[in-house]
C-alpha cells in the first residue's frame, strides 16, 4: 500500500507533464488524458478511504531521511477523497468550457498540478513537506487565476490572492521553525506525541510554546480561508476561469479548516487561542453573510457567502468541534462548487428571463407588502422559541447524553435555535393563505436537517477522533469562563426576544413612527454596499504605499 501512497501523489504530476509535454501532438484530446487521470487518482483516494473506514493502521511513506513523510490518517484520507472527487467533476467540466479558451493544455496541466499539491498537503507528515505544498497552493492558484492573459482585472486580483497568501504563509514557517527548534524533529507525529506528553516543557519568549505555535496557526488559517481583514481577495477573484472559482471556493479556501484540524493536539493545550478562533469565525460569518445580500453579482455574491461560511467553520473550531468543521468543509465544498459550475447557466437564463414568479413570497420579498391577515403575534413568538430549541436539544440528546457539559455544544445549539427562528419569524411576516401548514413543514425540514447533522457530525467525530479522552480535551480547551458565557447566551436570547418585541412595537404604532429611521437604514445599507469601506482602505494604502516608495526611488538616485 505505501506504493499506492506515492503513486497517489505522482499520478496528477505525471499526467500534468505529459499534458504539456504532449500537447502539440495530441491537441484537444490531451484533455481526456488529464480526466483519465484525475479518475484513477479519485479511484486511489477511494482506496485509502475505505482502508480507514475499515478501522486500518495508519500507514506512512518517508521519501527522506529526516522529511519527505507522506501519512494516510482518517483525516488525509478523507480529504483526499473530496479532493480528487471535486477535482475530477472540475476536469470533465472544463473539456468543453475551456475547449475555446487560450492555453487550453496549459490549463489542464495547472489543474494536475493544483490537484497533486493539494493531496500532498493533506497526506503530509512533517513539517517541510506541509511547507512546501502550502506554499505551492498559493503559487499555483496565482497563475490558474490569471488564466486570461489579456484581462487586467483576473491578474490584479490574483496578484492580489498571492500576496495574501504569501502574508499568511510567514505565521505557518515561523510556527514551524519554533517547533523544529524545541523538538529537533519535522516529523507531526513525534511533535504531537511529545507536545502531548509535556504540553508545558518549552517556552519561548515567556509564553508557553503550543499556545504561541496554535496562534501562528490560526494566523495562517485566517489568511487562507478568508476571516474579516484578510478576506479582500476572495470576492474580488471572479476574473478567472468559473472552473478555478469552483475548485478554490469548493477546495483551496478549506484549508484553513484542514490545517486547525492537523494541528489538534496543540490547540487541545491552547484554549484561549481557541476563544479567539470563535470571535474571528463569528464576526467573519456575520460579515459575509451581511455582504452576500448586499451584492448584485451572482459570483461575487457566492464569494461573500464562501466568506460567511468559512466563518462558521473557524467559529465552530473554537467551541471545540474539530470534526464538526471538517463535515462543513466537505458539504460547503461540493455545495459552493455545484453553484459556481451552474452560475454560468444561471445568468445566461436570467437575460432571457428572471424566472421569479410573481407568487407570495416573491409578493413579501421584492414588493415588501405586509399579509392582510396575520396569527395573533404572541403565539408565533413562543413557536420561535419553543419549536427550534426543543428540537436541537432532543437530536443532540439522542446522540451525546452529556452533551450540556460541553459549552462548545450548547453554543453551536443556541446558533441552530437563532437560525429556526429567523425561518418562523419570516413566516409570520410572509403573505400566505394557510400559515399554519407552511409553519409545519419549516418545522419538519428544520427537524429533519438538525437531526441529520447531528448524527453525522457524531459519525465524523467518532471517525476522525476515536479515542473519546481526546474529544473531551478539545471540548474542555474552549470552555470559556461561566459568567462570559451566560453573558453570550442571555445576548443570543434577547435577540430572538427583541425581535418580536419591536414587530409588536411597530405593528401597535403603525408606519408612521419608523419614517425617522429611514434615514438610518439608507445609511447603514450604503455602508455595506460599500462593503464596510475595507477594500477601499487597503486601496489607499497600497496607493499610500507606492508613492512613498516612488519619493524612495527617487532619493536614492539623487544619492
Amino acid at each position: 500500500m505505501q506504493g499506492l501512497l506515492v503513486l497517489l501523489i505522482a499520478l496528477p504530476l505525471v499526467t500534468a507533464l505529459f499534458t504539456i509535454v504532449a500537447s502539440g501532438r495530441f491537441a484537444q484530446r490531451i484533455a481526456r488524458i488529464s480526466v483519465a487521470g484525475t479518475a484513477t487518482t479519485f479511484l486511489l483516494a477511494t482506496v485509502f478511504l475505505w482502508q480507514a473506514l475499515g478501522g486500518h493502521a495508519m500507514q506512512s511513506v518517508v521519501l527522506a531521511q529526516t522529511w519527505g513523510i507522506l501519512t494516510v490518517d482518517p483525516l488525509s484520507a478523507l480529504l483526499a477523497f473530496v479532493i480528487s472527487g471535486i477535482s475530477l467533476i472540475v476536469h470533465i467540466y472544463s473539456v468543453r468550457y475551456m475547449a475555446e479558451e487560450t492555453g487550453y493544455a496549459r490549463f489542464f496541466a495547472m489543474l494536475d498540478l493544483m490537484t497533486a499539491t493539494l493531496l500532498l498537503m493533506v497526506c503530509a507528515g512533517d513539517l517541510i513537506t506541509l511547507l512546501v505544498a502550502w506554499h505551492l497552493v498559493g503559487v499555483l492558484l496565482y497563475f490558474l487565476l490569471g488564466q486570461d492573459m489579456r484581462s487586467r482585472s483576473a491578474h490584479r486580483y490574483a496578484l492580489w490572492t498571492f500576496l495574501t497568501y504569501r502574508f499568511g504563509d510567514l505565521p505557518l514557517v515561523l510556527a514551524a521553525v519554533l517547533l523544529f527548534s524545541a523538538y529537533d524533529t519535522w516529523s507531526l507525529s513525534e511533535i504531537f506525541s511529545r507536545i502531548t506528553a509535556d504540553p508545558l516543557g518549552h517556552e519561548f519568549l515567556g509564553l508557553p510554546l503550543p499556545e504561541l505555535v496554535a496562534a501562528l496557526i490560526a494566523l495562517a488559517a485566517f489568511a487562507r480561508s478568508a476571516q474579516f481583514l484578510l478576506h479582500t481577495w476572495l470576492p474580488y477573484t471572479m476574473g478567472g476561469p468559473t472552473p478555478v472559482s469552483a475548485l478554490m471556493h469548493a477546495g483551496i479556501v478549506n484549508a484553513g479548516g484542514f490545517l486547525i484540524n492537523r494541528f489538534a493536539p496543540v490547540f487541545v493545550h491552547a484554549g484561549d487561542v481557541l476563544h479567539w478562533l470563535f470571535i474571528v469565525g463569528l464576526v467573519t460569518s456575520l460579515v459575509g453573510s451581511v455582504l452576500m445580500l448586499a451584492q448584485n453579482d451572482v459570483k461575487k455574491a457566492l464569494g461573500y457567502s464562501t466568506m460567511g461560511q468559512m466563518g462558521f467553520m473557524i467559529m465552530e473550531c473554537g467551541v471545540g468541534a474539530f470534526s464538526l468543521a471538517i463535515y462543513h468543509l466537505i458539504a460547503h465544498g461540493l455545495f459552493k462548487g455545484t453553484l459556481f459550475l451552474g452560475s454560468g447557466g444561471v445568468i445566461k437564463a436570467s437575460r432571457k428571463d428572471d424566472g421569479v414568479p410573481k407568487d407570495e413570497l416573491y409578493t413579501f420579498v421584492v414588493e415588501r407588502r405586509p399579509p392582510r391577515q396575520r396569527q395573533p403575534w404572541l403565539l408565533m413568538a413562543l413557536i420561535t422559541l419553543a419549536v427550534p430549541i426543543s428540537i436541537l436539544v432532543a437530536a443532540h440528546l439522542l446522540v451525546s447524553q452529556d452533551f450540556f457539559q460541553k459549552q462548545g455544544a450548547i453554543v453551536l445549539l443556541f446558533f441552530g435555535w437563532v437560525t429556526g427562528a429567523q425561518l418562523i419569524f419570516a413566516t409570520y411576516r410572509m403573505r400566505t393563505r394557510n400559515v399554519w401548514q407552511l409553519v409545519t413543514l419549516i418545522v419538519f425540514s428544520f427537524a429533519v436537517v438538525v437531526v441529520g447533522y447531528t448524527l453525522i457530525s457524531h459519525a465524523f467525530d467518532i471517525f476522525l477522533y476515536p479515542d473519546p479522552g481526546f474529544r473531551a480535551q478539545l471540548y474542555a480547551a474552549a470552555d470559556v469562563d461561566i459568567f462570559w458565557f451566560d453573558v453570550l447566551v442571555v445576548l443570543m436570547t434577547l435577540v430572538v426576544v427583541s425581535g418580536w418585541l419591536l414587530t409588536y412595537y411597530a405593528e401597535q404604532q403603525g408606519r408612521r413612527r419608523a419614517r425617522p429611521l429611514a434615514g438610518l437604514w439608507s445609511s447603514a445599507y450604503a455602508v455595506i454596499a460599500r462593503e464596510f469601506y475595507v477594500a477601499a482602505l487597503y486601496g489607499r494604502l497600497s496607493a499610500s504605499l507606492m508613492r512613498a516608495v516612488n519619493r524612495i526611488n527617487v532619493l536614492l538616485r539623487w544619492a
